[in-house]
């Protein structure tokens, strides 16, 4: 059996008529009403309590992880397009070749905007379920 402490308290009239009214309907009782009463509203009162103490910490940390996320993306869209790139589309260039030197500028700066449209579109080169 649980232990019980009496207390002694005291209610405004309109309050004490209504815990009355409920408290009148069978298989109810005053002590049950208030314990119920107490209870919840102490323990909404532990919750708010957690949510002052650790939700600006978890909205922090949250923020944070999306970042890495996003960044983790970006960085492996930028090495699935320049391995693409690399394999199918770079020549090996020939000592001293200032032609091929001037094309592979422009192949990069091309590779830099198909970054740049990937990522700001949200599409991926490997999707998620490939590199799971």
């Amino acid at each position: 059996m649980v232990e019980k402490i009496r207390h002694q308290l005291f209610l405004p009239k309109p309050l004490s008529d209504r815990l009355e009214v409920l408290a009148a309907k069978p298989g109810t009782s005053k002590s049950a009403i208030l314990v119920d009463a107490v209870t919840a509203w102490l323990n909404r009162r532990g919750t708010a309590e957690l949510d002052d103490r650790f939700g600006l910490r978890l909205d922090r940390m949250s923020s944070a992880l999306s970042r890495i996320e996003r960044d983790g993306h970006v960085t492996l869209e930028t090495l699935a397009l320049f391995v693409r790139f690399e394999l199918s589309i770079q020549a090996p260039l020939a000592e001293g070749d200032q032609a091929g030197r001037a094309m592979a500028a422009k192949r990069f700066e091309a590779f830099v905007a198909q970054v740049g449209r990937q990522v700001a579109a949200g599409t991926r080169t490997l999707q998620p379920e490939q590199y799971r």
